[in-house]
């Protein structure tokens, strides 16, 4: 029997439906010699420090670090009855089909249940980048090795213990360190999550400590004609700062005067360019989050949601949580089914796609540049657009547009920019008139909300002509400070943490990592800190809280600095690649973990004052408890000191006295 193994139930009944699988047994669908059962997500879980000695249980700094020999796992209560039922099957079966999600956590999800089983028999793997009935049965023809993907398993199996050895350690030093010092609360540190966080309070500080300085500008109306046109001084470098803004208010009122007087310009230079655009890329996650936040206002989780069901709900769309925007060469013949599948969903679009030419090749057609996954693109499957909620119809026109957007001309303009002297002084105007609008129209369309191309249109200018100057005006303004994070540009952070980094030579070395987080976390990580009141999320924009806030000052900077997590991404990459094992790279972390501990046992946290009172026993101060009697104080040191005091009753207030 050959037991094919899924992430979830949805995905095993468009698996098994195609493997004519439709008998229900208890965890599965049975066909002739073929089973499909399916996971829900992990099963599985890492056993928590206690279960590596019950005196672990209390937190303890002389306890630290918590470096297991042999690790543990175990079952989630939750899901207990489903890992039993594969577990039946695994004694039955003579070969495993893993064919959970084509990622190193779907490989993980599989892996880990037959690792604990103890299973030994052949593995192959089913690598699905849709769930249509077409794809699926295109995967069965091309089944993997097992081997061949192990590796992901082993780079997943890296990431979580990493993650366990981070949280568990870093969690219970600062949090006690913090204890003594008086902060009551829990400092939870995160191997992502921490230096995620450092990034928006980075931000917030920026902002906070932003002293806006005041500038000047000055533009001037020519007329060239019966055309008139808008063209801006450029003062010069004794008036200006190091961006090239007038800060001296009386040099620009000084300029209009004479600019006004002398009432003409004449043409310095003019220099015409031709400018040919590449459409963009299909979407990777990443983009289609920010994206979406930008245009749609919706958050990373609510992207990823909308995506995954398109892909799983609805077949309608590719695998989601890619990294990649490219796609291979070999899907440029399913171009004509598909543009025939998206006129039946969207009848409208017919005359539109008469206008696309199936021989273009767009940069996005390259094989060398996938990753695991290709780009995300629209699927063949039979559907009206009508059937999708407004959200996901949204987030599918983007996805649709940008698939399109391959099969049309370059977007090409022409660029003018011309200088003009005029009482002394350069002014510069630039235009650009569009020559061949190309792929430019379906990502308009389908992106109303984009921003609109405010290019002025420039007439013909020749060099040592005269223009008459119709009007001047300076206008006073401020420097902005800079933007706070949305969960796009927050996303396009983590992404591209290398361009934060100074160092050359590290940021050359982190230049095509995978920055903070994969795909496949981002959004939960992001999610996570809104949860647990570290991020506030204000209409689309992000601030870190107090609690956020007094954490980043709590941890020390290596523990919070984004490139210390992104060369950890970097790492479990070699060990996808096979370039590191496991073990290595665990040993490193705790190293790290153990010097670290040791560095910072002895020192203070800068955490706010606490507002409790004193111990009775040990005059520490003292934090909120809450036991069966009710809510009390209790001494910071708990249990190593175990003074309590009662919460001060609230005074009674004094009635007021009637009048007469």
């Amino acid at each position: 029997m050959q037991l094919f193994i899924c992430e979830k139930p949805s995905q095993a009944r468009d698996i098994a439906r195609v493997l004519q699988a439709g008998r229900r047994a208890e965890g599965c669908l049975v066909g002739e010699r073929v089973t499909v059962t399916w996971c829900v997500g992990h099963l599985l879980e890492t056993a928590p420090p206690e279960t590596y000695g019950s005196h672990l249980k209390r937190w303890a700094l002389e306890d630290l670090p918590i470096l297991p020999q042999q690790w543990k796992v175990l079952p989630k209560p939750k899901v207990a009855s489903q890992l039993k039922v594969i577990r039946g099957l695994l004694g039955r079966c003579d070969e495993v089909v893993i064919a959970t999600d084509a990622d190193r956590e779907g490989e993980m999800i599989a892996r880990e249940i037959l690792e604990l089983e103890g299973y030994r028999g052949p593995v192959q793997r089913l690598w699905l980048s849709a769930l249509n009935d077409a794809s699926i049965r295109q995967a069965l023809a091309a089944l993997k090795p097992g081997a061949e993907t192990l590796p992901l398993y082993h780079s997943a199996l890296a990431r979580s213990r990493a993650d366990w050895l981070v949280g568990i350690n870093l969690s219970r030093l600062f949090t006690l360190l913090g204890r003594r010092a008086g902060y009551d609360g829990v400092l939870p540190v995160g191997r992502v999550q921490t230096p995620t966080l450092k990034l928006v309070v980075s931000r917030d500080r920026a902002i906070a400590s932003f002293v806006a300085q005041p500038y000047w500008t000055l533009d001037i109306r020519l007329a060239a004609g019966t055309a008139d046109f808008q063209a801006r001084w450029q003062p010069p470098p004794t008036a200006c700062d190091d961006q090239g803004r007038c800060t001296r208010q009386s040099v620009a009122q000084q300029v209009l005067k004479g600019v006004l007087e002398a009432a003409q310009v004449h043409i310095d230079s003019v220099e015409n360019e031709r400018v040919r655009e590449s459409a963009p890329l299909p979407f990777d996650l990443g983009t289609l989050q920010e994206i979406c936040s930008a245009r749609l206002g919706l958050g990373a989780q609510e992207t990823l949601e909308c995506a995954q069901a398109l892909y799983e709900t609805h077949k309608v769309t590719s695998y989601p949580r890619s990294d990649c925007g490219y796609l291979p060469e070999s899907m440029i013949d399913d171009a004509p089914a598909l543009l025939e599948a998206l006129t039946q969903a969207d009848p409208a679009l017919r005359d539109r796609l008469q206008d696309l030419n199936l021989s273009v090749r767009s940069r996005a057609w390259n094989t060398a540049k996938i990753s695991a996954h290709h780009g995300i693109i629209p699927t063949a499957v039979a559907f009206r657009i009508d059937s999708l909620p407004p959200r996901e119809r949204a987030v599918y026109a983007l996805i649709r547009a940008r698939y399109l957007a391959q099969f049309c001309a370059l977007h090409e303009y022409l660029k003018t920019e011309a200088l003009f002297i005029g009482a002394g002084e350069t002014f510069k105007a630039t235009g650009k008139q569009i020559l061949v609008p190309g792929w430019k129209p379906w990502i308009s369309e389908a992106d109303p909300t984009g921003p609109a191309d405010a290019s002025q249109a420039l007439p013909a200018l020749h060099e040592g002509h005269a223009l008459s100057v119709c009007s001047a005006k300076v206008d006073a303004r401020t420097t902005q400070p800079p933007k706070p994070y949305t969960e796009g540009t927050l996303i396009r952070a983590m992404k591209s943490i290398a361009n934060q980094i100074e160092d050359s030579r590290l940021r050359q070395r982190l230049k095509d990592s995978i920055g903070i987080g994969t795909e496949a976390t981002r959004a939960s990580i992001l999610q996570g800190l809104i949860d647990h009141g570290y991020l506030v999320k204000k209409k689309r924009s992000l601030s870190a809280s107090a609690a956020g806030h007094t954490l980043i000052e709590a941890v020390p900077p290596e523990v919070a600095d984004p490139l210390m997590t992104a060369l950890w991404e970097q790492a479990l990459e070699h060990i996808e690649t096979g370039r590191l094992t496991v073990d290595a790279f665990l040993f490193k972390q705790g190293e790290w973990l153990s010097q670290l501990i040791k560095h910072h046992a002895t020192l203070k946290l800068n955490v706010p004052a606490a507002r409790g009172p004193g111990c009775p026993i040990c005059k520490t101060v003292m934090r909120k408890r809450t036991g069966r009697t009710g809510t009390f104080w209790s001494c910071s040191r708990y249990p190593d000191c175990k003074g309590t005091k009662p919460l001060a009753k609230p005074k009674a207030s004094k009635p007021k006295s009637k009048g007469p």
